[in-house]
Protein backbone atom coordinates (compact mmCIF):
# COMPACT_ATOMS: atom_id res chain seq x y z
CA UNK A 1 0.00 0.00 0.00
CA UNK A 2 1.68 3.30 -1.01
CA UNK A 3 1.45 5.73 1.20
CA UNK A 4 1.85 9.53 0.94
CA UNK A 5 2.81 12.41 3.48
CA UNK A 6 3.04 16.18 3.00
CA UNK A 7 5.32 18.04 4.64
CA UNK A 8 6.22 22.40 4.84
CA UNK A 9 5.08 25.44 6.32
CA UNK A 10 1.76 26.23 7.21
CA UNK A 11 1.86 29.96 6.69
CA UNK A 12 3.85 31.30 4.07
CA UNK A 13 4.11 35.16 3.64
CA UNK A 14 3.06 37.29 0.57
CA UNK A 15 5.48 37.27 -2.19
CA UNK A 16 7.11 34.31 -0.85
CA UNK A 17 7.53 30.97 -2.08
CA UNK A 18 5.86 28.28 -0.77
CA UNK A 19 7.53 25.19 -0.70
CA UNK A 20 6.20 21.46 0.06
CA UNK A 21 7.11 18.18 0.05
CA UNK A 22 5.42 14.82 -0.39
CA UNK A 23 7.56 12.25 1.60
CA UNK A 24 6.49 8.62 -0.50
CA UNK A 25 6.35 4.79 1.40
CA UNK A 26 5.18 1.14 0.71
CA UNK A 27 6.51 1.85 -3.28
CA UNK A 28 8.97 3.69 -5.16
CA UNK A 29 8.77 7.07 -7.08
CA UNK A 30 10.71 5.83 -10.20
CA UNK A 31 7.95 2.58 -10.74
CA UNK A 32 7.26 2.68 -14.08
CA UNK A 33 4.10 4.15 -15.25
CA UNK A 34 3.26 5.81 -11.74
CA UNK A 35 2.20 9.75 -11.95
CA UNK A 36 2.76 12.07 -8.75
CA UNK A 37 1.12 15.12 -8.63
CA UNK A 38 0.27 18.02 -6.78
CA UNK A 39 -3.84 18.77 -6.25
CA UNK A 40 -4.87 22.34 -4.05
CA UNK A 41 -8.31 22.90 -2.76
CA UNK A 42 -8.68 26.75 -1.88
CA UNK A 43 -11.35 27.46 1.00
CA UNK A 44 -14.97 26.94 -0.51
CA UNK A 45 -13.69 25.70 -3.86
CA UNK A 46 -13.47 22.35 -5.71
CA UNK A 47 -10.05 20.31 -6.14
CA UNK A 48 -7.67 22.57 -8.71
CA UNK A 49 -4.49 19.51 -10.48
CA UNK A 50 -1.59 21.91 -10.46
CA UNK A 51 1.15 19.47 -11.64
CA UNK A 52 2.76 16.39 -12.16
CA UNK A 53 6.22 14.58 -12.06
CA UNK A 54 6.14 11.05 -13.67
CA UNK A 55 8.05 8.40 -13.08
CA UNK A 56 10.65 9.40 -15.68
CA UNK A 57 11.24 12.40 -14.28
CA UNK A 58 9.60 14.47 -16.88
CA UNK A 59 6.76 16.81 -15.65
CA UNK A 60 3.89 18.78 -16.77
CA UNK A 61 1.81 21.73 -15.53
CA UNK A 62 -1.45 23.21 -15.51
CA UNK A 63 -1.62 26.74 -17.64
CA UNK A 64 -2.87 28.82 -15.33
CA UNK A 65 0.30 28.16 -13.09
CA UNK A 66 2.57 26.95 -15.67
CA UNK A 67 4.83 30.46 -14.48
CA UNK A 68 5.20 30.33 -10.81
CA UNK A 69 5.05 25.96 -10.44
CA UNK A 70 7.93 23.51 -10.31
CA UNK A 71 7.96 20.04 -9.14
CA UNK A 72 11.12 17.93 -8.66
CA UNK A 73 12.13 15.21 -6.91
CA UNK A 74 14.77 13.46 -5.04
CA UNK A 75 15.17 9.85 -5.70
CA UNK A 76 17.18 9.26 -3.23
CA UNK A 77 14.48 9.87 -0.20
CA UNK A 78 11.53 8.72 -2.27
CA UNK A 79 10.29 12.48 -2.27
CA UNK A 80 8.68 14.88 -4.73
CA UNK A 81 8.28 18.82 -4.23
CA UNK A 82 6.35 21.40 -5.07
CA UNK A 83 7.45 24.84 -5.82
CA UNK A 84 5.29 28.09 -6.00
CA UNK A 85 6.47 31.28 -6.26
CA UNK A 86 5.27 34.87 -5.67
CA UNK A 87 1.89 33.69 -3.31
CA UNK A 88 -0.79 35.96 -2.75
CA UNK A 89 -3.54 35.16 -0.60
CA UNK A 90 -5.39 33.21 -3.53
CA UNK A 91 -2.86 30.21 -3.14
CA UNK A 92 -4.48 29.95 0.60
CA UNK A 93 -5.26 26.47 0.51
CA UNK A 94 -5.26 22.96 0.98
CA UNK A 95 -2.46 21.04 -0.84
CA UNK A 96 -2.18 17.68 -1.42
CA UNK A 97 0.00 14.64 -3.20
CA UNK A 98 -1.43 12.28 -5.22
CA UNK A 99 0.22 8.92 -6.62
CA UNK A 100 -1.73 7.69 -9.83
CA UNK A 101 -1.07 4.18 -11.35
CA UNK A 102 -3.49 4.66 -14.00
CA UNK A 103 -3.50 1.42 -15.45
CA UNK A 104 -4.67 -0.23 -12.66
CA UNK A 105 -7.16 2.47 -11.74
CA UNK A 106 -5.06 2.84 -8.38
CA UNK A 107 -4.78 6.12 -6.77
CA UNK A 108 -4.02 7.41 -3.23
CA UNK A 109 -3.73 10.63 -1.52
CA UNK A 110 -1.65 12.25 0.89
CA UNK A 111 -3.88 13.64 3.75
CA UNK A 112 -3.08 17.03 3.16
CA UNK A 113 -1.82 20.27 4.75
CA UNK A 114 -3.32 23.52 4.86
CA UNK A 115 -0.81 26.26 3.90
CA UNK A 116 -2.24 29.60 4.37
CA UNK A 117 -1.11 32.77 2.67
CA UNK A 118 -0.99 35.96 5.26
CA UNK A 119 1.26 38.53 6.13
Amino acid sequence: QVQLQESGPGLVKPSQTLSLTCTVSGGSITTTNTAWSWIRQPPGKGLEWMGVISYDGSTNYSPSLKSRTSISRDTSKNQFSLQLSSVTPEDTAVYYCKASRTIFQLYYWGQGTQVTVSS
